[in-house]
């Protein structure tokens, strides 16, 4: 049984690779043809989203998504356990959305050129100036009309439980007049925890909060607003399971194969 999801697994991470060289190569391409980052947001969350989730196994559970006002932009805030999120989310939200991410992530070939093209925010947080760069960007991308996603936690939980929230990017909210929606994930740490590529079916439950309205805020406030969304989070973890929501579970049972 072992052989056989050891094997599973590497046929598993080799097509995640070709599939997702495959449909960036594509998303630059009609991007540049169409000069606008759209139709490249679009084919991540309909086609290479979809396709890496069936992939490993992964289903989708989604609440709370007549809380959101696609009218505006927002600025999502979610918990982070496992490389799955991305396309999770990228899958579950109605709408185009630009990832905060480190910026060590835009040296990697293929996934730095699509994170470049589509605009999203790289963040250096060694660096204090260009940090503080990254949060002008994300300010910018969000006056423009485009949602944004951070994982505040800053890298993912090596136990399913909910780490602080850094507040930095909570600014660019506030800058922007932007809604802070907390959304919170569980199920991933088990379809793919950290760490490894051994993957597992399985489903990820993800929960839409209520926003938290920026107005009237200033910079001052963004560790107050990052405690406020982080409370969020965690208490959308604990109404996972009705409040009986604990770290181990924070990934869901895996889905037994048949």
């Amino acid at each position: 049984m072992d052989l056989l999801w050891l094997l599973l697994n590497s046929v598993q991470v080799v097509f995640a690779g070709l599939w997702s060289a495959f449909w960036i190569s594509v998303a630059l391409i009609v991007c540049a043809l169409a000069r606008s980052r759209r139709p490249g947001l679009a084919l991540a969350r309909r086609v290479w989203a979809p396709g890496i989730l069936k992939a490993v196994g992964a289903r989708l559970e989604v609440t709370g998504l007549e809380r959101l006002d696609r009218s505006q932009p927002c600025f999502f805030a979610a918990n982070h356990q496992s490389w799955i999120d991305i396309p999770a989310l990228f899958a579950a939200l109605p709408m185009p959305v630009l990832f905060v991410a480190k910026r060590e992530l835009g040296r990697v070939p293929f996934l730095g050129w699509f994170l470049k093209a589509m605009g999203m925010v790289l963040v250096d947080r060694a660096d204090r100036k260009g940090a503080a760069r990254s949060v002008a960007a994300a300010a910018q991308r969000l006056r423009q009309g485009w949602s944004l996603l951070s994982f505040p936690e800053g890298t993912r939980s090596r136990d399913g439980r909910l780490q602080g929230f850094k507040t930095a990017t909570f600014a660019a909210a506030i800058e922007a007049g932007a809604p802070v929606v907390p959304i919170a994930l569980a199920g991933a740490g088990r379809v793919l925890p950290r760490g490894s590529l051994r993957t597992r079916p399985g489903r990820i439950r993800i929960a839409i909060g209520e926003p938290i309205l920026t107005a009237g805020l200033t910079r001052d406030q963004r560790a107050d607003l990052a405690r406020r969304a982080r409370g969020a989070v965690e208490s959308l973890l604990a109404g996972q399971r009705g409040g009986t929501f604990s770290a181990l579970d924070a990934a869901t049972e895996p889905v037994p194969s048949s």
